[in-house]
């Protein structure tokens, strides 16, 4: 496989721009079909890299994303979920973007080639060896992305790499490679297509792993979520409930006890108070069933 595979020419282009609607947008949802499945020979190296993540989180560290264009911005979709979703902090999730967050009204080109520009800002950010960085580049090579990871390794930061082309140069640079080997795009280089697919459900499995290392995850149920509104409060009554088997009464009393808190909610839906809810999850690093287990549930 070409080290520009993500240049190069799709099966089903020529005379695309002839073909009936129907029948172009279907060669699409079969080219986004054949980018999802080129995630699942990653699997081991994505569990690694939430190994990493999740050790850096669980010590304090800090996830840094760094992108540039369509990477950039399924950096920033999987970055901006995490503290809602998983209840980890915002200030322990930073998102560098090549161009700084102006791209998102208008994106340019140019800045994704400014390496010196990513090394200013891992600085600027004062990287160090508990934070993990991701660098994600569809071709490998972007100058932002591999200038990042090269910042973050000599400051002894964690690394993982995302590209889409095998032998990508980013490779050799990173503590943890995921290739994600997509066909060529429909629209030659409009990595936004099917190299962009790939990546974000490679992002979202390595965060939602990540959060299951952390003990953000039980039965399914984000049990760490952040209940800023009146559907993720039913939400979090309604994982209470499902958790301890309780009625939407009671659940909804130590919720108001737990202050929101889902985790110290279920343990007080299942017979502590909230001091002991509080040791028992000190106690087992927040992770619920070994918690469960000590109260007989």
């Amino acid at each position: 496989m070409s080290a520009t595979r993500t240049e190069m020419t799709h099966a089903s282009a020529r005379g695309f721009d002839m073909k009936p609607a129907e029948e172009a947008l279907a060669i699409l949802s079969r080219a986004q079909v054949e980018a999802a499945e080129a995630v699942q020979d990653a699997v081991p190296s994505i569990r690694a890299a939430a190994d990493r993540a999740a050790n850096s989180l669980r010590a304090g560290g800090r996830l840094i994303y760094a992108a540039a264009g369509s990477s950039g911005l399924m950096a920033l979709a999987d970055a901006l979920e995490l503290p809602g979703t998983y209840g980890i902090a915002g200030d322990r999730i930073k998102v560098l973007l090549a161009g700084g967050m102006e791209m998102l009204r208008e994106m340019r080109g140019g800045p994704e080639d400014d390496g010196d520009a990513a090394r200013a800002e891992l600085a600027a950010v004062q990287v160090g060896p508990g934070d993990c960085v991701i660098a994600l580049t569809a071709s490998g090579y972007t100058p932002y992305p591999m200038a990042a990871v090269e910042a973050a390794r000599a400051a002894g930061a964690s690394t993982i790499g995302i590209s889409n082309n095998r032998g990508a140069p980013l490779f050799d640079r990173v503590d943890v490679a995921i290739c994600l080997p997509t066909p060529p795009e429909v629209i030659a280089g409009s990595t936004r297509m099917g190299a962009g697919t790939a990546q974000k459900i490679a992002l979202n499995m390595l965060s939602t792993m990540m959060a299951v290392q952390l003990g953000h995850v039980h039965d399914g149920y984000m049990v760490n979520l952040v209940a800023d509104n009146l559907k993720l409060q039913g939400r979090a009554k309604g994982i209470v409930m499902a958790v301890t088997s309780v009625s939407d009464e009671v659940a909804a009393a130590a919720l108001e006890q737990a202050e929101g808190g889902v985790k110290l909610a279920v343990l007080i839906a299942a017979g502590a108070d909230v001091g002991r809810a509080r040791e028992l999850l000190d106690e087992f690093g927040g992770r619920l069933r070994p918690a469960l287990a000590v109260l007989g549930r």
